[in-house]
């Protein structure tokens, strides 16, 4: 096991951790954007304004990003526990 090795996981491992929350933390935040620029036109002040749209946006992100989401995370997984070999010190 070299450090190349080590890094090219690693690094494959953070892709994917990015690639899984990106289209969660891209709906929170648009809808956030657009919940704020209302708050700011209308001057209404209300912490709890953002909440339930929020909830739902990231709820219905979830329905439909949420099987390739998986297939990622499970390639992934698959991938990591197929050449577990490499992982091990033993030869």
């Amino acid at each position: 096991m070299t450090d190349t090795f080590i890094i090219s996981v690693a690094r494959e491992a953070l892709w994917v951790a990015l690639l899984v929350a990106a289209p969660i933390l891209g709906i929170g935040l648009i809808i956030g954007l657009v919940v704020s620029i209302f708050q700011a036109t209308t001057q209404i002040h209300e912490q709890t304004l953002t909440f339930i749209p929020k909830l739902l946006g990231i709820l219905i992100a979830l329905v439909i990003f949420g099987p390739w989401m998986l297939r990622l995370l499970t390639s992934f997984a698959s991938k990591i526990l197929a050449n577990l070999h490499q992982f091990t010190f033993i030869k």
